[in-house]
């Protein structure tokens, strides 16, 4: 795998790995059989050479500013409650005020994109702030609240209750673990129920809304999926009256980035591509 990923030959790069240990004067892998791990010398070394290629990427980063804001390519990753309802728009918008852009985008959740920002494999990312992270820095860019979604028979039941008391009594349908979006309903239903905890964990929010619509269970929806994702012939949204509960999106990059202009610009349009939606 290690060779694929390098575009050459195992042998290839078994001799690269000798002679890079011949020139250092060190041992950077021990060999099992079939199979290798780092020495200590090799993990310090491997790390300070991530280091290195970081910062002689942020250099490369730096220099394309001077080319034009939002001219050279980008690889953006999105959380997947966010992307199916905004990226369309925002590439859009992308292709009229910035056409020389060439926008790369990854879907998946969280957790996986951070670790791929940090790494350097991608530049931005659209997520759920705040992300405690010192190498990181974002900039928020617009409330999402949460609805309440229910079978729509059931709405007229709904409207004259204590809300979070009749979410925790409710079979609350969650998206599978490793998603924000579950943590956040979890977070703030404050739900102590563990039959909620066990409920549905679905792959999408398209069959949480099915089961909904079919009296499985009830559901927070972002607002910003629900134009696409209700019908309301079946389902009503239920809005809390007082102090909703919301998650912050916003774009989040590397702090030691060089291409700052060009995610204030980003940020700046997808602000307006979420204002027009709104509206």
């Amino acid at each position: 795998m290690a060779a694929e990923q390098c575009a050459v030959t195992q042998p290839a790069l078994s001799m690269q790995i000798k002679e890079l240990e011949r020139e250092l004067g060190v041992e950077l892998v021990e060999r099992r059989g079939n199979s290798v791990v780092l020495t200590l010398a090799g993990r310090d070394i491997a790390e300070r050479t991530e280091a290195i290629l970081g910062q002689v990427r942020e250099l490369s980063e730096l220099a394309r500013q001077h080319q034009g804001v939002l001219s050279s390519p980008m690889r953006l990753g999105i959380i997947p409650s966010v992307a199916p309802y905004l990226l369309p728009a925002i590439l859009t918008e992308v292709a009229r005020h910035y056409p020389a852009l060439d926008l790369q985008i990854r879907e998946t959740q969280t957790d996986m994109l951070v670790g791929e920002l940090l790494r350097g494999d991608l530049d931005a990312v659209l997520i759920a702030m705040p992300v405690p992270n010192a190498q990181l820095e974002g900039v928020p860019l617009f409330d999402d609240r949460f609805l309440i979604a229910v079978q729509a028979q059931a709405a007229d039941q709904w409207q004259a209750t204590d809300l979070h008391e009749r979410i925790g009594r409710e079979r609350l349908l969650l998206l599978e673990e490793g998603h924000c979006l579950r943590d956040q309903a979890l977070h703030f239903c404050h739900i102590a129920n563990m039959q909620a905890r066990k409920a549905l964990g679905a792959a999408s929010l398209t069959t949480i809304m099915q089961m909904v619509a079919a009296g499985h269970g009830i559901t927070l929806l972002p607002e910003l999926c629900a134009t696409a994702e209700v019908d309301r012939r079946r389902v009503a949204l239920i809005p809390f009256s007082d102090d909703p509960p919301m998650r912050t999106l916003g774009l989040v990059w590397r702090r030691a980035s060089g291409r700052k202009k060009d995610f204030t610009a980003l940020g700046d349009l997808i602000k307006k591509v979420r204002q027009s939606q709104a509206a």
